[in-house]
């Protein structure tokens, strides 16, 4: 394959990696809490880079979340909880805890405060929240929640690592390296009757789907340049040896 191919090839497969991760961002816009997936460019060069004639090739070195805030919308509803701030909500997921900014809660039959998938909140002393009756529900900014007055528990939010982050789901992170662990979260407050949007904006998603689509097209037609080049060149050298 010649360099100009090459380059170009590389250059599609990356640019279909970018549309996975797009789409799926797209796919989520709606969603609630969702933290977008980016892409992180760099060059590659093979050991033989210098002796076959190949040019460095573009590749997506890693994907990254970006963890920025998410619009606060008012829903009225007193079991929607927003984060203002870096932290996450500690729940129970089936293998240990797990975090997330998705504040649309419920309750289970048995009065446990739980998120859509029905994975228990984490009480910041460990446990999970239990409410009981239908009385009145009041969350303050720091995560203590009341009922009729009296203090049901505090809810456990966590600041994540930078590093070491890994998705689980479209709505669920936790630290994959057990050496950076979660900390509890003081510089993040709660927002009682609303929800965090997805950062995932439909505007600036269309506006990157434009931009890849035109970037993919180009590199279409610089693979094919790549190809009638090589086709040329054998034919020309069949020419003289004829």
């Amino acid at each position: 394959m010649d360099p100009l191919t090459a380059v170009a090839a590389s250059g599609l497969r990356s640019r279909m990696e970018s549309l996975e991760m797009l789409a799926n961002n797209v796919a989520n816009a709606s969603t609630g809490g969702y933290k977008s997936d980016r892409e992180f460019y760099s060059l590659y060069a093979d050991s033989e880079a210098q002796t076959d004639g190949y040019a460095t090739m573009p590749v997506i070195e890693r994907p990254w979340t970006d963890l920025s805030q998410g619009v606060l919308t008012a829903t009225g509803n007193p079991l929607d909880l927003a984060l203002s701030g870096k932290g996450f909500f500690a729940v129970n997921g089936p293998s240990g805890p797990l975090y997330t900014r998705n504040g649309s809660f419920q309750l289970a039959k048995d009065g446990t405060l739980v998120t859509a998938d029905g994975y228990p909140l984490r009480e910041a002393r460990g446990g999970t929240l239990l409410l009981q009756g239908s009385g009145p529900v009041s969350v303050s900014s720091d995560g203590t929640v009341m009922q009729d007055g009296n203090i049901v528990g505090q809810l456990d939010i966590r600041n994540l690592p930078a590093t070491g982050l890994a998705k689980r789901g479209s709505n669920y992170f936790l630290s994959s390296d057990p050496n950076l662990q979660p900390v509890a979260a003081g510089d993040t407050s709660v927002s009682q009757g609303r929800l965090e949007a997805s950062n995932a904006g439909s505007a600036e998603s269309a506006v990157r789907l434009i931009g890849i689509m035109r970037q993919f097209e180009m590199l279409q037609k610089a693979a094919s340049l790549g190809m009638e080049m090589s086709q040329h060149a054998i034919q020309d050298v069949a020419k003289v040896g004829a």
